[in-house]
């Protein structure tokens, strides 16, 4: 589930995912927050070139987009427009000589250069032409929204079009080049000595997965990975996020948080994991809502464009302090959420395979682990 950061040690955590539509409240309760609006990044042609670039994902973007718009929702956000990354930008995390031959091939548009499988390049990674551009993009938003936060603008900045999280420092995979939510969390360093990063994605960021992979070196004991099995719903997720982020919160004491809400966690996504609905992720996003931290919040996967699109105008909500009501608003892609044109998620049949002896062994594990940190 989540991540954390510390000077030159670096931690990561991922567990699953799970929300509620009953919840209400939100960063708008009191305090200074109460008067800075949420910074949602976007502009027409960023997301023009994601729906473009990501095959996989087609037209996501604009589908998320339209109906945050369509309910009303953006004139309570304020906009910002996102810059392109620069390639030192990139270079604080990923190598010159990946960024260099992804440049390259995405200017030719070649997809069988033969270096390119050194650089996880191919098969789900194609070197389409523009890709370099695509992923300078979404690194660039991620990083105005981090910038955003550090500046003081407001104390919770949207990408939902970012969140990128499989893309190593000289090789993509799983359809991510640049790892945006990386370059997020260094540019957040750079005023905050402690960044939390927490990651509700189905799939956790490459590297780590199992409950023993604690980090290396300096970092470790800063990574916590909570590996759950396929059909867990909300009540039980909300269960393991909350003892996890308590005790997480209390060992690392965190000043900022990057928060990566992947939305194949969801019922009826293709993955055919989890069992969640966007009421179970927004009980997990609330939780990190109330500490009242910088909050940098980023999408990820989620491959049913429909519930995708769903879950992430949910949270928005959610972020924002707004029910929103069930029928699906009259815009552009109203017909794709046919038959039932609502934004309700129900949970499928999935049996549940995670034994709570299993998970609360997981839990134990993990708070002992955390009695290391510093």
């Amino acid at each position: 589930m989540p991540a954390g950061t510390r000077k030159s040690q670096a931690g990561r955590l991922w567990g699953s995912r799970r929300l509620c539509a009953c919840c209400t409240g939100s960063w708008m309760e009191g305090g200074e927050s109460s008067i800075q609006p949420p910074v949602y990044i976007y502009s027409p042609e960023y997301v023009s070139l994601c729906d473009s670039i990501m095959t996989k994902v087609p037209k996501r973007a604009s589908m998320v987009h339209s109906l945050i718009e369509a309910y009303g929702l953006l004139r309570e956000m304020r906009i910002v427009k996102p810059r392109v990354a620069s390639m030192e930008e990139m270079a604080s995390f990923h190598t010159d000589a990946y960024l260099q031959h992804l440049q390259k091939v995405s200017q030719e548009g070649d997809d069988d250069h033969p270096e390119s499988i050194e650089y996880g390049l191919g098969y789900d990674c194609p070197t389409t032409e523009g890709i370099f551009d695509y992923a300078a993009a979404v690194g660039g938003a991620t990083i105005t929204a981090a910038q955003c936060l550090m500046d003081g603008k407001c104390k919770v900045a949207i990408n939902w079009p970012g969140g990128w999280h499989h893309a190593k420092k000289d090789e993509a995979s799983g359809f991510c080049y640049l790892n945006d939510a990386v370059l997020g969390i260094l540019r957040l360093r750079q005023k905050y000595d402690r960044v939390l990063y927490i990651d509700f994605d189905l799939h956790h960021g490459d590297g780590t997965g199992d409950v023993s992979d604690i980090g290396l070196g300096k970092g470790r004991y800063y990574s916590v990975n909570v590996p759950l099995q396929d059909g867990i719903q909300d009540e039980k997720y909300y269960q393991v996020c909350e003892g996890v982020l308590k005790e997480v919160y209390r060992a690392f004491n965190p000043e900022a948080v990057v928060l990566q809400l992947g939305a194949d966690t969801i019922a009826g996504d293709p993955m055919c994991s989890f069992n969640m609905t966007p009421e179970g992720i927004s009980k997990c996003l609330k939780y990190v809502l109330q500490w009242r931290l910088a909050t940098l919040i980023l999408g990820g996967g989620g491959y049913h464009l429909a519930n995708t699109a769903r879950c992430w105008t949910y949270l928005t909500g959610v972020i924002l302090g707004r029910m929103l009501p069930s029928e699906i608003p009259d815009h552009e892609f109203f017909t794709e959420y046919g038959p039932d044109y609502v934004l309700e998620i129900t949970p499928s049949c999935r049996p549940d395979r995670n034994e709570p002896q299993k998970i609360q062994e997981i839990l134990d594990t993990i708070k002992g682990n955390l009695k290391h940190v510093v």
